[in-house]
């Protein structure tokens, strides 16, 4: 019975920790406006180059970044309904 609730406690921790949202519709709604090229300093969706050094950083202080805001980005970057692990999400996307 204990590792059966272990067991149910890792996966319900493991379904809390994805992004609730798909991240082409959040860059479509919240992200494009600027990293679509209209921003030079913003990283172009794709551009494995401009993301790189970025993603050097690692993954929390980018989310770090989105959230408080960074540079031009305003805080929560334009994406109020998303958590922590949506902006993860469509930070991966955007750097593929």
């Amino acid at each position: 019975m204990k590792m059966l609730l272990l067991t149910a406690g890792a996966l319900l921790l493991s379904l809390n920790v994805q992004a609730a949202q798909d991240p082409e519709a959040v860059y479509n709604r919240a992200c494009a406006a600027c990293h679509n090229g209209q921003l030079p300093m913003a990283p172009k969706k794709g551009d494995k180059a401009a993301w790189e050094p970025r993603l050097a950083q690692g993954m929390d202080t980018l989310v770090q970044h989105v959230t408080n805001g960074f540079n031009a980005m305003p805080p929560r970057g334009l994406c109020t309904d998303c958590s922590a692990e949506d902006y993860q999400a469509v930070i991966e996307w955007m750097s593929k």
